[in-house]
C-alpha cells in the first residue's frame, strides 16, 4: 500500500508556495506516495491551474482546510506525512492542529519574509524546513531536497 502525504496550504500571498507544492507533489508522487493537499479555496485554485492535467496533484484528493481537519479530528482520514506550509502566524495555528489530531510525521516548511523569525516560534516536535524564500523558490528547493531523501 502505498504511503500517503498531505500538504496543508493557507492563502497564497507568497508566490514560491504554489510551485515549492507542486515541486514536492511531484518529488513525493515519484517516490510512490499518495498525495492529498488541504488548502485555502485560493490555494486550491492555483494548483488546479498550474496543474491542469493532473499530472503531479489528483483534483479528487483536493479539499479545503476546514473539511481536512474536520476528517482528521473525527479519525476518519490519517496520514503517514503531513507538510504543513508555514509563512505567517496562520500556518502556526495549522501545524499545531494537526500535531494534535494526526499522527503523520509533520514537517513545517517555513518560508517568506519572518521565515525565521517564524521557525524560532514553532517548539512543536516536527522537522523544519527553513528559508527566507519569497520569490525565488531555489534555497527552499534545496532544503526540500534533503527531506526528500529521508523519506525515500
Amino acid at each position: 500500500m502505498n504511503k500517503k502525504a498531505l500538504f496543508l496550504l493557507g492563502c497564497p500571498e507568497v508566490p514560491v508556495q504554489t510551485g515549492i507544492a507542486l515541486y514536492l507533489a511531484s518529488r513525493l508522487k515519484n517516490a510512490g506516495m499518495d498525495i492529498f493537499v488541504a488548502g485555502t479555496d485560493s490555494a486550491l485554485d492555483l494548483l488546479k491551474v498550474s496543474d491542469p492535467n493532473g499530472c503531479y496533484l489528483d483534483v479528487e484528493k483536493m479539499i479545503t482546510l476546514d473539511t481536512c481537519i474536520e476528517s482528521l479530528a473525527e479519525k476518519r482520514v490519517d496520514f503517514d506525512f503531513c507538510s504543513v506550509f508555514v509563512h505567517n502566524d496562520a500556518g502556526i495555528s495549522y501545524l499545531a492542529t494537526i500535531k494534535s489530531i494526526s499522527h503523520a510525521k509533520l514537517f513545517a516548511i517555513i518560508f517568506g519574509k519572518d521565515a525565521e523569525a517564524l521557525a524560532g516560534q514553532i517548539d512543536l516536535d516536527c522537522e523544519k524546513i527553513v528559508a527566507k524564500s519569497v520569490h525565488n523558490p531555489i534555497p527552499l528547493k534545496k532544503r526540500i531536497d534533503d527531506l526528500i531523501k529521508e523519506v525515500e
